[in-house]
C-alpha cells in the first residue's frame, strides 16, 4: 500500500489541529539563488487546512528543505492539519545547528556501539484493532510507503474507531489512500483509514471507540484492505506498539 505520504494533496491534509490534514509533494527548485532562511526562534506555526510545507516557508522566508530539516521531515515533506511546526532549527539562539568532523579514530580502535533506537512515545490512548483480518502488511521506519499496517478483509466489512475522537477529515483528496478518514484523538496522537469503501461519518463528527466509520474497500488499493496509522505529533509510528496484542 502507500503510506500517508505524497504530502497532504489539498494539503490535507494540513490542519490536523484544524480538522483535516493533506498531503502533496514539493521539489524545491535549487536553492544557490534562494537568500537565506529568516528562523523565527521559539515561534511554531500550525497546520492548517489547504496548507502545503512550501507555502508556510515561503510566507515565513524560510527555504523549504530549511523548515523539513528542522522538523525532522524527509521527502515528500508529509504535513499534516492540526501538526505543529517549529519556524527554527534546534539549535542555540536560531541559528542552525551544525555539525562538526569528528576526530578520526585510529585504526585500532573498535567502532562505536551503535546508539539504542528511541524508545516509542507513550500513550494513555485505550486503543483497539479497526478492522478484523488479516495482517498483510507492517510499519517500517522511514518508509514512506510503509508509514501503516495493512489489514485484509471482505468488502464492506467494518471499519472501527480506534479510539475516541474528533473526525478532521473524511474524504478522498489525498492521493494514494483512496476513501480516508482522519481521526484527532488529542493534541498529539492521530489516527488515518484508508481505502474504505464507503465512509460513514462527517467531519467535526465525534466518534467512539469501536464505533463503525467507514465499509472496507479497496479504493487507492490492489485488494479490499484497511490502511490503518497512528501519528504521534504528525509523525508516523508502529500501530503494533499500542493495539492489543492479538
Amino acid at each position: 500500500m502507500t503510506g500517508i505520504s505524497r504530502i497532504v494533496v489539498v494539503a490535507l491534509l494540513a490542519a490536523l489541529a484544524s480538522g483535516c490534514w493533506t498531503t502533496k509533494v514539493y521539489r524545491e527548485p535549487g536553492t544557490s539563488s534562494l537568500p537565506p532562511s529568516k528562523p523565527k526562534q521559539g515561534v511554531t506555526t500550525t497546520v492548517k487546512r489547504g496548507d502545503t510545507l512550501f507555502a508556510i516557508a515561503s510566507r515565513n522566508d524560510i527555504r523549504v528543505q530549511d523548515l523539513a530539516a528542522w522538523n525532522g521531515l524527509s521527502t515528500p515533506y508529509t504535513i499534516y492539519p492540526g501538526q505543529k511546526l517549529r519556524l527554527y532549527p534546534v539549535g542555540k539562539g536560531g541559528q542552525a545547528s551544525t555539525t562538526t568532523k569528528p576526530p578520526k579514530t585510529p585504526a585500532t580502535t573498535q567502532p562505536a556501539t551503535p546508539p539504542a533506537p528511541p524508545k516509542p512515545a507513550a500513550s494513555d490512548i485505550k486503543w483497539r484493532w479497526p478492522a478484523d483480518g488479516q495482517l498483510v502488511g507492517r510499519y517500517v521506519s522511514g518508509e514512506p510507503t510503509k508509514q501503516g499496517i495493512d489489514i485484509a478483509g471482505a468488502s464492506g466489512a467494518p471499519v472501527r474507531a480506534a479510539a475516541d475522537g474528533v473526525v478532521v477529515y473524511s474524504g478522498s483528496g489525498l492521493v494514494g489512500y483512496g476513501e480516508l478518514i482522519i481521526i484527532k484523538h488529542n493534541d498529539q496522537w492521530l489516527s488515518a483509514y484508508g481505502h474504505n469503501r464507503n465512509r460513514l461519518v462527517n467531519e467535526g463528527q465525534l466518534v467512539r471507540a469501536g464505533q463503525q466509520i467507514a465499509e472496507m474497500g479497496r479504493t487507492g488499493a490492489p485488494r479490499e484492505m484497511l490502511h490503518f496509522e497512528v501519528r504521534y505529533n504528525g509523525k508516523p509510528v508502529d500501530p503494533l506498539l499500542y493495539l492489543p496484542k492479538q
